[in-house]
């Protein structure tokens, strides 16, 4: 299969450039991908040895800093959210920043804090399983995904399980919003074009890793999202130089193709 997708030039015109399937035989290798959330059991077999980095957020006075973290993940979430992404792209080299706590709970300043150390390292792929839905946080997330579509960092972000709208999901135009389907292949995920919340992906009774290296079940679209994180780590090992903008047009393209043949299946 062969797909051509439409790319951004310099000029202001747009090119061509062609994407076959040998992407879906790599592994993620080279690629830094950004967990934002409550941390990351790094003892976990499925995933010993693929934490590059952890740090959580630390208050100094007013400021918001990033520390080593060694208190591993608060709430099993961003332990699962991880395995998601090592399952698909194995050689991906995962950062793990810590912005909730017990409960998987957090405040919206110290996501912003999270966001924003992740784009100033310039991790090629952010995954944000969480979101919020106070309007306070709305402008400077705005803002902070506009300097991460500039800084060439792919943003992933889950759409809110609930019918209430949630930011940053709903900010299409500059990252990648997903959103759960009974689906079980990862590689055959859709793509609702013009919608708020684009991409559909695997999201119901997910076996994840979590903590005390154990395994869990879980439904949600937070657990979508990191699926859409591992096949970007395989697009951007394929094709390093892909902007966010190309990055959602092979999505499309491939999604595309998905819905034309809906029986090529891909088993990892």
């Amino acid at each position: 299969m062969t797909d051509v997708i439409v790319s951004e030039s310099n000029s202001g015109s747009s090119n061509l450039f062609q994407i076959d399937d040998n992407w879906k035989k790599l592994t993620g290798k080279g690629v830094s991908v950004a967990i934002i959330d409550s941390g990351i059991d790094v003892e976990h077999p499925d995933l010993h040895g693929k934490i590059k980095e952890s740090v959580e957020a630390q208050r100094e006075n007013k400021r918001i800093v990033f520390e080593p973290s060694e208190t591993g993940d608060s709430a099993g979430h961003g332990t699962a959210c991880a395995g998601i992404i090592a399952k698909i792209a194995p050689d991906a080299q995962l950062h793990s920043v810590k912005v909730l706590g017990a409960g998987g709970i957090g405040d919206g300043q110290t996501f912003l804090a999270g966001l924003e150390y992740s784009i100033k390292k310039r991790y090629r792929v952010i995954n944000l399983s969480l979101g919020t839905t106070k309007p306070q946080f709305f402008a400077p997330l705005h803002d902070l995904l506009d300097r991460a579509y500039q800084a060439g960092c792919i943003v992933v972000a889950a759409a809110n399980n609930l019918p209430q709208p949630s930011f940053p999901s709903v900010f299409s135009s500059s990252l990648i919003s997903v959103i759960k389907s009974a689906e079980t292949d990862p590689y055959n995920f859709g793509f609702h074009y013009g919608e708020i919340i684009e991409l559909t992906a695997p999201g119901v009774n997910v076996r994840t890793p979590w903590l005390g290296k154990g395994y869990r079940n879980l439904t949600g679209n937070s657990f979508a999202c990191p699926h859409i994180a591992g096949i970007i780590a395989l697009l951007l090992e394929a094709y390093p130089d892909l902007t966010p903008f190309q990055v959602k047009s092979a999505l499309y393209a491939i999604a595309k193709e998905n819905q034309e043949n809906p029986a090529r299946q891909t088993n990892i």
